[in-house]
């Protein structure tokens, strides 16, 4: 009785060790990537599981349409052939680069200024 509940036991240890080990990070892994097949966009660059690189022209369901070569050849293929995303096309992250090439062409001396100056406007002038 004693050696059947030690097996028992080393069984239950290495099946959930297993379960940490290999299936565990496949399940992230595969979510992260549907996550990112669910998420395309028009105007994202992206890679297919052939090494086919284009651009999204159109998002469908279950299916995109890419543009790809100098030809702009456009073709219809399924999401889940897609591989990874080179670059995403963000609304957002277009405003934070316009935002920073504006701080970048300011002038240090000029940027303390303009803030000293908003510092020392008087509460009833604001």
């Amino acid at each position: 009785m004693n050696q059947l509940t030690v097996q028992v036991v080393i069984l239950v240890v290495f099946i959930g060790a297993m379960y940490l080990l290999l299936i565990r990070p496949q399940k992230k892994k595969e979510k992260t990537i549907q996550n990112m097949r669910n998420s395309l966009q028009v105007g994202d660059e992206i890679v297919t599981i052939g090494g086919i690189c284009g651009k999204v022209v159109k998002t469908k369901e279950e299916s995109i349409v890419i543009q790809v070569g100098a030809d702009k050849v456009k073709f219809e293929m399924m999401r889940w052939s897609v591989s990874s995303v080179v670059s995403a096309s963000n609304s957002a992250s277009k405003a934070e680069k316009a935002e920073e090439e504006t701080k970048k062409a300011m002038p240090k001396r000029l940027k303390k200024a303009t803030d000293d100056e908003e510092e020392n406007i008087p509460e009833d002038e604001k």
